[in-house]
């Protein structure tokens, strides 16, 4: 049997809408829509240091109020500690209100009726990101047994200890298993190393990090995911 597995942060779910709110309800600051984008984007660099949470050395608190904090300093703008907890606040606050990107609801019908395994691999602490997967709902197609989060596995992607623990729940076969995720170190260098095949969503249209480590395709947006299932039925089957 075929593997699909997901990330979920901005793969399965537009992570900017919920962003670019909270920034908008706490910063007096004006922004345009591509300054908003850019500061996200500059926020997730710092996911980098997630692997610090999990073995202990940074709390989740310090993490989100570095992240934002670290972010916000790129564009010349200083955050107090209290103002970035108001705002991790803000933000989590909008991530309770996320959906799915229609094409990737799609795409997971399709998946669900060809009988495709299907996992979530995300990295984060435990509670947050299960409030996420419940609230997009991805029980639907996904048993419970097959949510995978880095908090509680105590490893983060890229870690090749994640990988492993998934090979062998699922016993899934490597060179039949696909990993769509948007952070190119951590979902396309992780899924690569495991000798799986990947799938980066580049919607953010980063520039590709300079590795020997290419991903199988690049997609720049949930239709584009979509399509290529459609097109490619080798991907289903």
């Amino acid at each position: 049997m075929q593997t699909v597995i997901f990330d979920v942060d901005d793969t399965l779910y537009d992570q900017t809408s919920p962003f670019k709110k909270a920034v908008q309800e706490q910063f007096t600051q004006s922004f345009t829509e591509k300054e908003l984008t850019d500061l996200y984007i500059a926020s997730r660099k710092h996911d980098l240091l997630f692997q610090k949470n999990c073995t202990g050395e940074l709390s989740i608190v310090e993490l989100q109020t570095y992240r934002i904090t670290e972010a916000c300093r790129e564009f010349g703008i200083t955050l107090s500690y209290q103002e970035a907890i108001n705002f991790q606040d803000a933000y989590l606050a909008e991530q309770q209100k996320i959906t799915l990107y229609e094409e990737v609801e799609e795409l997971l019908n399709i998946l669900y009726q060809q009988n495709i395994q299907l996992a979530v691999l995300t990295n984060g602490e435990k509670d947050h990101q299960s409030m996420k997967i419940k609230q997009l709902d991805l029980v639907r197609w996904i048993p419970e047994e097959h949510f995978f989060i880095s908090g509680a596995l105590g490893h983060a992607k890229p870690a090749q200890e994640v990988f492993t623990i998934i090979e062998n729940k699922l016993q899934i076969d490597r060179t039949n298993t696909i990993y769509i995720g948007d952070f190119f170190e951590h979902d396309v260098v992780g899924a690569k190393q495991a000798g799986w095949q990947s799938i980066w969503m580049n919607h953010r249209h980063r520039q590709v990090p300079t590795t020997s480590v290419k991903p199988d395709k690049v997609v720049y947006s949930a239709k584009e995911l979509l399509e290529i299932f459609q097109a490619d039925y080798s991907l289903v089957v």
